[in-house]
């Protein structure tokens, strides 16, 4: 059997590996080394681009650790050592790849593009260019042998467990498959109705029997939506069109297929009619299986959501009620405070105007009064963006822009509590539909908020980020002030830890982002605070109703 050393040396030689060529890779390291970290990084932004590959990886902090033994990587290549541990060390990068699901075509593609980076910077070798770059090409090329040779191995390895665990799975009896039948489909509390491509029915389990009141023998054979009385409205007309869609599908294609993979489709919620006349609201969920003659060509899944239905109306009811208490008492508690001042201040000028006073504390209760009155009105216009914000007006922005704006409109701010303000963006254009106006007001609110949190510190920094996922876009507002206490209702309407704030900032931005489709959170600790904005690339076209 060949030791390492002798595969990889044998190896060497069929690709033409020589020791010049690590001359000359050895050579060139120094005018290589200044690009690593912008090769590393280029890579690692476009992985965030495939949802398959980006897939592979757990979080940030992983991407950041990979980002580093890239770097490693593109250092060896240029070390001059192409010894059995060299060897060793690309074994492993491909069982890596096996271990963590990454697509071997991905491997491919990545050393195409790290090779057409790597020999641009060879051409310019001093010494020899060309020669430079064919021994780049063939330490790659054998590299990537030597990767995809680990890749198969294990792969292979993979393929016949899952091979082994098939056969003992073919090797249980038919008792055993009886049982989970009745387990399954008998004894399950969902409604299990099979269907033929004709949309009759051919299944109807026990639990189908009790939600509707209906005996399988009165039901199959007849056709599902006539037989349980499923109206013509709403998510019923979207049931009879999506087993319309499955009866065409049958006549067309034999693979599997579910309800919604491909475009994600909820499931559809109908009403019932039982045998006693009663309705009951059902949530099915429909997978297409291909049969042949008579046979369940569809599974329709269903849960009798009644019950919950009418407790999540009370519930939604309830909860509407207590938030318009809330805002109520928190409106009537924030307009006293301004109009009990207000109050005192034209009391006091009352008194002033009958003894003919004209001194100058006359004319500041009349400022005073006046500010009152404009906070009161600037309160009124934030509640009223809280309670009735205008419809997005969505339009493709780019975020980098969007970003620096942001930095320069807290530039003064910024400025005079010593505090400052860092982009974090990636090289390539990050393009996102959203409304440009609202997010600017989503950012600069997080972005004032941080500085503002810093200022009674004297100061501190402030990181602006953006970052590219295949269907999200993340943006971060991180400084390093004192912090968030847990359990604080930040997001809550009228909560302020400010002495003069509304409490109505962070609860619009909220609003703003939820109705993008997307979240916010918080992450904090003393020290640090990070508020993290994550939306979708490909908002609805219009913001939900409230």
């Amino acid at each position: 059997m060949q030791t390492l050393e002798t595969r990889f040396e044998e190896l060497k030689r069929y690709i033409g590996f020589t020791a010049e060529d690590a001359e000359y890779l050895r050579a060139a390291h120094e005018l290589a080394e200044p690009h690593f970290e912008r090769i590393a990084r280029e890579f690692y932004e476009r992985i965030r681009l495939h949802e398959e590959a980006h897939a592979v990886f757990t979080g940030e902090a992983q991407i950041a650790r990979l980002h580093r033994s890239l770097i490693r990587w593109l250092g060896r290549l240029f070390g001059g050592v192409y010894d059995e541990a060299y060897y060793q060390g690309i074994v492993t990068i491909g069982r890596v790849h096996v271990k963590v699901g990454l697509p071997q075509r991905y491997m491919f593609t990545a050393m195409a593009r790290i090779r057409g980076s790597l020999v641009a910077i060879a051409e310019a070798s001093p010494s020899d260019g060309p020669r430079t770059v064919a021994a780049v090409s063939r330490l790659l090329d054998l590299e990537l042998a030597i990767m995809l040779e680990s890749y198969r191995d294990d792969f292979v390895a993979r393929i016949q467990q899952v091979e082994r665990l098939e056969k003992q799975a073919l090797g249980r009896s038919l008792a055993r498959t009886e049982h989970r039948y009745i387990n399954a489909v008998e004894l399950a509390r969902v409604l299990i109705v099979g269907l033929d491509v004709d949309g009759c029915v051919r299944l109807f389990n026990r639990e189908a029997e009790r939600a509707t009141g209906h005996q399988r023998d009165e039901v199959l054979g007849r056709s599902f939506v006539a037989a349980l009385h499923i109206d013509d409205r709403g998510d019923g007309l979207r049931l009879r069109e999506r087993l319309a869609r499955f009866a065409e599908l049958h006549r067309t294609s034999s693979e599997p297929r579910a309800a919604g993979d491909d475009d994600d489709e909820p499931p559809l919620e109908t009403t019932v009619q039982t045998r006693s006349g009663r309705t009951r609201v059902v949530r099915w969920r429909l997978t297409y299986a291909p049969a042949e003659g008579d046979e369940v060509a569809v599974f329709a899944l269903g849960i009798d959501s009644t019950d919950e239905t009418a407790l999540l109306a009370r519930t939604q009811q309830q909860e509407k009620l207590a938030a318009i208490g809330t805002l109520a008492a928190g409106l009537a508690h924030e307009i006293r405070n301004p109009l009990n001042g207000a109050q005192l201040h034209l009391t006091r000028l009352e008194r002033a105007l009958r003894r003919g006073d004209t001194s100058p504390r006359v004319f500041e209760s009349v400022a005073v009064v006046g500010d009152e009155m404009k906070r009161l009105g600037a309160l009124v216009t934030e509640f009223l963006e809280f309670a009735r914000p205008r419809p997005l007006r969505l339009e493709s922005v780019c975020v980098q822009p969007l970003l620096e704006r942001v930095a320069e409109l807290v530039a003064a701010q910024a400025g005079e509590a010593k505090v400052l303000v860092r982009l974090d963006v990636p090289i390539a254009p990050i393009e996102l539909r959203c409304d440009r106006a609202k997010l600017e007001q989503v950012l600069l609110n997080l972005a004032c908020n941080a500085i503002e949190a810093l200022a009674p510190n004297g100061g501190g920094n402030v990181v602006v980020r953006a970052r590219r996922q295949p269907r999200t876009v993340t943006l971060e507002v991180e400084d390093d002030g004192p912090g968030v206490a847990p359990d604080t209702p930040i997001f809550d309407a009228f909560y302020s830890s400010k002495p003069q704030g509304t409490g109505l900032g962070l609860s619009i931005t909220h609003r703003i982002v939820t109705d993008h489709g997307g979240t916010i959170d918080v992450d904090s600790a003393p020290g640090r605070s990070l508020f993290r904005v994550a939306l979708p690339l490909a908002p609805l076209d219009s913001p939900r109703r409230r």
